[in-house]
Parts: structure tokens; sequence; C-alpha cells
């Protein structure tokens, strides 16, 4: 199992759209790269003025996240990306 250190967060990103919503099936180099990702594992949050601040996200979440941020891992045959928690953008609910 990875994880993450400091104010890090493991995340596997979704799969993209293969079809519009009027129902064209896209090439998959016409398909955008996802920006939605879940949680996997939290990082326990960085130290800051001797005390460790608190993260804003949890395992399990859905994420919206920068698209070139983080650093990607292949672990056990899946692909995970580590990102710091100020890439995250947003908290899809």
């Amino acid at each position: 199992m990875i994880k993450p250190l400091a104010d890090r967060v493991l995340i596997k990103m979704k799969e993209g759209e293969e079809t519009t919503k009027s129902g064209i099936i896209l090439a998959s180099n016409a398909q955008e790269k996802p920006q939605i990702a879940e949680i996997i594992e939290v990082g326990p949050g960085k130290m800051v003025d001797g005390k460790i601040e608190a993260m804003n996200v949890k395992k399990g979440d859905n994420v919206i996240v920068s698209k070139y941020s983080g650093t990607e891992v292949k672990y056990e045959g899946t692909e995970y990306i580590i990102v710091k928690q100020d890439d995250i953008l947003a908290v899809v609910e």
C-alpha cells in the first residue's frame, strides 16, 4: 500500500468519456484527459509552526485536479498520481 506523506494525496483518475451526451462515440485520441479523480489515500497533513495542519479532503472523495499536476506512479499494475493538496481544485459532491 502507498501511504502519502505530509500534505500529499494518492489519487486514481476516473476514466474519460467514450461517448458524448448526444451519443457520438469518440476516438481515443479525441477524448479529453479526465480531471476527476478518486482519493485513495491521504497524508497526515503538513507541519506548520510546529502543528500538523489538517487535510481538507478524505479517502473516497471525488475531486477535480489540475490537468498536469502530480507524479505518476504504477503500483501492482494500477496507475496512480500523487498530488499536493494545493493541486486539488474542488471536491465533487
